[in-house]
């Protein structure tokens, strides 16, 4: 899927030189600002609203209904209560790395999404080592989970921010294999050409998309990324039955706006790189690629959704054996099969 980058689409919707750098720096930031509008639009209606809709709906409860139609007036309610809730400050916290991990955990995601594709003309940029680049960013969100543990002066956070390290380090790796796979057979790191390999015919009408061709990296790397957004069975930095809240117990106000945040903004990247290496991208019938990009990673977002309602939280012993002893192995081996398949067809 070759096109133009959102910055040289809107230069040529104006009217303006694309060749210009100054015209370009200005409409990259407005680029910026549009994807980063539209993430954080999808984030605020999945963390105060979706969320507790969809929980209600598998536990046979009713979730908000009273706060506007549908009960959506509620992402306005919950964030005049929390921002406006005093932001406090425990005794012998570690500044300003308390202060800068909210941060780095709410910003770290909004930049994975400059190279994902979201239709013809949407994107920010279009890197030879996209693929890389995105999986690099996200893992950045470690050091706020680690700057959350031990800044915050409480045994609690700092084991949650054990835990964090432990867990990322036990799937990232599985993860970023199982997305090597994709790279062996698309035969790069562009996105664009990962989804562009993806838009011919496996048989009939089914699509060439990397989850029917190799369903076996897609159901490892649905489950590598519920650990890398922290969702049911891998919930274990944040349990609240064992350690309050970990890594975030300490935070209020603001700060915890901006960590809820960007664990909403990372369960929406996780899906759009889903979306991206395994269901084709934008691609679809009928609708503008940006309506089917959209439906793909709410998709994403309903399983996690229902794996945080259905599946039980496992010890932290059973996580990180899993991790190494499982996941690890069989994405090894996917990678060796994907290879000696496209070694010997090729």
């Amino acid at each position: 899927m070759q096109s133009a980058p959102l910055p040289e689409t809107l230069a040529n919707l104006l009217g303006l030189d694309p060749n210009s750098t100054a015209v370009m720096i200005v409409l990259s930031l407005v680029g910026a600002g549009l994807i980063g509008t539209l993430m954080m639009t999808n984030t605020a209606l999945a963390g105060p609203w979706a969320k507790r809709k969809i929980t209600a709906a598998f536990t046979d409860r009713i979730a908000v209904d009273r706060i506007g139609p549908y009960g959506l007036f509620i992402i306005v309610a919950d964030a005049v209560r929390l921002l406006s809730k005093e932001l406090i400050v425990p005794e012998g916290v570690d500044r300003p790395a308390w202060d800068l991990a909210p941060l780095i955990i709410a910003s770290t995601a909004l930049l994975g999404f400059a190279v994902i594709p979201m239709g013809n003309g949407i994107h920010l940029a279009d890197p030879e080592v996209g693929l890389a680049y995105v999986f690099a960013v996200a893992s950045t969100t470690s050091i706020g989970l680690v700057m959350a543990g031990y800044a915050s002066n409480n045994k609690y956070s700092f084991l949650g921010g054990l835990r964090a390290v432990a867990q990322n380090l036990a799937y990232e790796i599985p993860l970023i294999l199982t997305g090597a796979s994709v790279v062996i057979f698309a035969g790069s790191l562009q996105m664009s050409e990962i989804v562009a390999a993806q838009q011919q015919s496996l048989v009939g009408p089914l699509p060439s998309w990397y989850a029917f061709v190799n369903p076996f990296a897609f159901v490892l790397f649905m489950i590598a990324n519920l650990a890398e957004v922290g969702r049911n069975p891998f919930d274990i930095p944040e349990a609240p039955t064992e350690i309050v809240a970990g890594y975030q117990t300490e935070y209020s106000s603001v700060y915890f706006v901006l960590i809820y945040l960007g664990e909403f903004i990372h369960i929406f990247l996780g899906g759009a790189i889903i979306a991206t290496i395994f269901l084709g991208g934008p691609a679809g019938p009928v609708l503008p690629g940006i309506v089917w990009f959209l439906i793909k990673i709410w998709g994403v977002f309903l399983f996690t959704q229902w794996a945080r309602s259905a599946v039980p939280r496992v010890r932290i012993d059973q996580l990180i054996e899993i991790g190494w002893k499982g996941m690890l192995v069989l994405s090894l081996a996917n990678l060796l099969l994907t290879a000696v398949i496209v070694g010997v067809t090729v």
